[in-house]
Parts: C-alpha cells; sequence; structure tokens
C-alpha cells in the first residue's frame, strides 16, 4: 500500500513541478501528508525518489525546491559486459558507403545510384496498386512469389548457353535484399570455423557476413580479368574449402569483369574441387560498353549458386533479390531464410514484379549505359584533371564505382579525414579487403548525387595529396 501510495504521490508531484518555476518550494512534509492522506514515511519515500531522479533539493532549515538546474544522471550499462561476454565474432564500424552525407559536399561515399538513375515514376504507382492488391492482406509462399520466381529463372534462362539445362522457378529462392541472402549462404553451407575463398579486394558486406556468420575468410587475388586461377586452385587445396565467393561482372569495389576464358578456368577449378561458386551479380542492370552475361549461364550441375539483386537498379526500398540454387543446397538456404525471416514482404515483392514487368522498365534501362557513361568519363576527365597523382588501373566497363590508388606512404585515414574537412566525403579502400590492403585505395563512386560537383570534388582531393607530399617532403 505504501508502495503504491508514494508513486501516486511521486507522479503527482512531477505534474506540478513540470508547470512550477525552478526554484519554487514544494509544501512542506506535513502539508503533503494532509494533502495526500498519506503517512509521513509514504510521504519522505516519494521525496527521496523525487531528489534521486536529480528533481528536487533539499535546503536544511528552508524546506525542499525545485532543482534549478535538472541533473541527469549518466546511464550505467556495466552490468552488460559481463552478462554479454565477449563478442563471439570480431565486428567492424559501419562500413562508409552506409553514412549519410550533408548536402553541401561531393559525396563520392555512397553505394547506391542517385534517384536520377532510378525509374522513379514506376517504383511510386507500383507501390501503391501492391497496397492495393491482395498482396497488402496475405502472407506469401515461403520460397517467394510464383511469378517473381518465373521472372528471375527466365531472364537467367535467356542467358544460358545451349546445351545446358536452363533454371527453373522451383530452384529460384526469393530474399529480401542480397546481403540477407549472402548471410543464409554462408550459414547454411559453409558454417562457423570452416574457411570461405574471396577475391580480394571484395565486397565490404560480404566480408561482414562472413565475419558474423564466424566462417573463415582466405583471400584470393583478382585482377581486371577476374581471379588468378593458379592462386584459387592452391587456395582450394591448401584449405579444403568448399565455397568460392565472387563477382565476375564490374565486381564491387574494383569495376572488373572476367573474360570468357577466365570464366571457363575459375568453373572448372570449382568443378575439380566439388565446390560452390556464389556469383554475386548486384550490377546487372549496370553495363556500359559490355553486358553482364552470368557465369550460373554455363551451369547446369549445381555448383554456381547464383545471386541477383534489385535493391540498387530499382530502388533501395525494394529490397528484394534472388537465388538461384539446385538440389540440397537450394533446400538448406531455403530452411535457413525460414528460419530468420519466413518469408519476404508481399507488397515488396508485388511491387518488384509490377516494375519488371512493365514496358517502361526496358525503356528505363536502355536509357542507363549513357547515363553512367557520361558520369563516369566526367570523374576520370577530372582527375586526370585536378588529381593527377591519382592512378585509377582500370576504366570499368559497367557498375557504379572508380578504383583508385594513392601515391605510396598516403596516409589513408588522414588523406580521408583531410578531405571530408574540404567537403569530398570518400570511402578508404581498406574496407573491401578481407586481409592487409596492399595499398593506399579509394572508392569513389560516380553515380552519385550532383555530377556537376565532381570537378570540384576532385580538385578537394589532389590538393590534400599535394599538402600531405609537402609535409612528407618537409620532414625528410
Amino acid at each position: 500500500m505504501n508502495n503504491d501510495s508514494s508513486s501516486r504521490i511521486v507522479l503527482q508531484l512531477r505534474d506540478w513541478m513540470a508547470s512550477a518555476p525552478p526554484g519554487a518550494r514544494l509544501p512542506s512534509t506535513r502539508t503533503l501528508v494532509a494533502d495526500y492522506s498519506a503517512s509521513p514515511v509514504t510521504v519522505q519515500k516519494a521525496l527521496r525518489i523525487l531528489a534521486a531522479d536529480g528533481l528536487i533539493e533539499s535546503r536544511p532549515g528552508a524546506g525542499t525546491f525545485v532543482r534549478a538546474t535538472s541533473q541527469s544522471r549518466p546511464s550505467d550499462y556495466g552490468w552488460q559486459t559481463a552478462a554479454l561476454r565477449s563478442p563471439r565474432f570480431p565486428s567492424r564500424p559501419l562500413p562508409s558507403a552506409m553514412r549519410s552525407a550533408a548536402d553541401d559536399v561531393v559525396a563520392f561515399h555512397s553505394g547506391y545510384p542517385d534517384r536520377e538513375l532510378l525509374p522513379e515514376r514506376l517504383i511510386r504507382s507500383a507501390l501503391t496498386r501492391a497496397t492495393r492488391g491482395a498482396a497488402a492482406l496475405s502472407r506469401p509462399p515461403a520460397a517467394g512469389l510464383p511469378e517473381l520466381q518465373s521472372w528471375f529463372a527466365q531472364e537467367l534462362r535467356i542467358a544460358t548457353l545451349s546445351g545446358i539445362a536452363p533454371p527453373t522457378p522451383n530452384d529460384v529462392v526469393i530474399v529480401p535484399g542480397s546481403q540477407s541472402g549472402l548471410s543464409s549462404i554462408f550459414r547454411s553451407l559453409v558454417g562457423s570455423g570452416q574457411p570461405i575463398l574471396m577475391e580480394s579486394p571484395t565486397y565490404w558486406g560480404a566480408i561482414l557476413a562472413a565475419l558474423h556468420t564466424g566462417v573463415e575468410v582466405v583471400p584470393v587475388p583478382s585482377g581486371p580479368d577476374g581471379p588468378d586461377p593458379e592462386e584459387l586452385g592452391r587456395a582450394f587445396k591448401e584449405t579444403g574449402a568448399r565455397l568460392f565467393y565472387a563477382q565476375p561482372n564490374f565486381a564491387n569495389p574494383t569495376g572488373a569483369q572476367w573474360t570468357p576464358a577466365r570464366t571457363q578456368e575459375v568453373l572448372n577449378i570449382v568443378r575439380e574441387n566439388a565446390a560452390f561458386l556464389i556469383e554475386d551479380d548486384w550490377a546487372h542492370d549496370f553495363g556500359i560498353e559490355t553486358t553482364a552475361v552470368p557465369v550460373a549461364a554455363r551451369d547446369d550441375s549445381g555448383h554456381v549458386i547464383y545471386l541477383r539483386s534489385l535493391t540498387k537498379s530499382v530502388s533501395p526500398s525494394i529490397r528484394v533479390a534472388a537465388v538461384i540454387a539446385r538440389g540440397p543446397a537450394r533446400e538448406r538456404i531455403l530452411a535457413d531464410r525460414a528460419s530468420e525471416s519466413m518469408y519476404v514482404s508481399g507488397i515488396l515483392q508485388a511491387a518488384a514484379l509490377d516494375i519488371l514487368t512493365q514496358p517502361a522498365w526496358q525503356t528505363h534501362l536502355r536509357s542507363l549505359p549513357q547515363q553512367l557513361r557520361s558520369r563516369r568519363d566526367l570523374l576520370l576527365t577530372s582527375l586526370v584533371q585536378h588529381a593527377p597523382q591519382i592512378h585509377v588501373p582500370l576504366v570499368p566497363k559497367g557498375g557504379l564505382n572508380l578504383w583508385a590508388q594513392l601515391p605510396d606512404g598516403t596516409d589513408l585515414e588522414r588523406f580521408i579525414r583531410d578531405c571530408e574537412l574540404g567537403g569530398a566525403v570518400v570511402a578508404p579502400g581498406n574496407e573491401w579487403f578481407p586481409a592487409e590492403p596492399t595499398g593506399p585505395f579509394i572508392r569513389l563512386n560516380y553515380s552519385g548525387a550532383n555530377p556537376g560537383a565532381f570537378p570540384d570534388g576532385a580538385r578537394i582531393l589532389g590538393q590534400s595529396l599535394d599538402r600531405a607530399a609537402q609535409e612528407r617532403s618537409a620532414t625528410r
């Protein structure tokens, strides 16, 4: 009873103090006892609670007053250290590509295309129709809407080489974005403590998914034409790995695209080792001078697990992707998806299907290469003019990014910070290496907002490198 009464007094005194001026005097204990029909012990308990919260203060011989300045008590979460123990897997800070940036800076860091490169009208219309349809009130199948499964299967079927059995809709599992798909693949096909091979450098999200799954990442050097076949074969044999993650078309961050010969070499090595190739076709729709032909179009024996995302080409808000896998691997991936999210939002699936089947979608795709080419070339020209110290080893034939190397000896962390102070946000290249970086690299997104600011951004990069070079010379 006393506890209930003291709580009631605390609540009512809080209400009174909310409108009272700082320094106002509270009624005496005797008055409070009479006003609330409570015992002195109950009133004193209520006052102690308010004092502990820093809302009142007692002045001997004068009374109790509302604090002129509230004193916030710092939160103590120390107990969680013992409760959680050490983290199971090493963590990494939020990657630069996920950072928000002010409107007045040149944003080279983002991993997503500007809204000018997205089919905005299609997206808005499709979402409106999806919310009005059956998808808004029903649960979709665990593997995805059958019509959407068919669309992904048909897209890959068109590219499949003669003599190769194309995938069927039943081979498709719809997932909420490629990142979620990667996590499921790593968990269900690799498992904690087991090795996985990855191109180096490679997509930071794949590295992150692998780390949080607890798998052991083994880097394989990769160049403009793809991974080194000898190194790949050696890595399979030395580690016993059964899975190789790669981006054969317009790799993030380098923009590399495997040659047909290299593609066949890699596929042969994967088959010889009874392994899986996880093909991340994130930039399928972003070809500039060539088109993306999936490695999965060459395989019908279940060695290639194909991951096709719509997030970047349709909209960051339409987090829909497909995993195309055959045999027991597909069943394991589907079981993992069921344990994590059960199914993908029916509204998002219906909207994605609506967009993909509209004639305007193909019209939009036909306009993309020229838009991306003009942005890419503008950034390249700007770097040559204003930051000639920066070396771009490969002009990508598709994708969204330039992979650029800074002069030897560049303090990458300081360079990034200096550029940001100057008004250009850049993604440090070390985030794309599964192991130690092989040099000071940066990734520059040419599909971001305001391409007209690319020359100014390049000027900021060049000036920062000039200052760094001058400082190194002065200390010699």
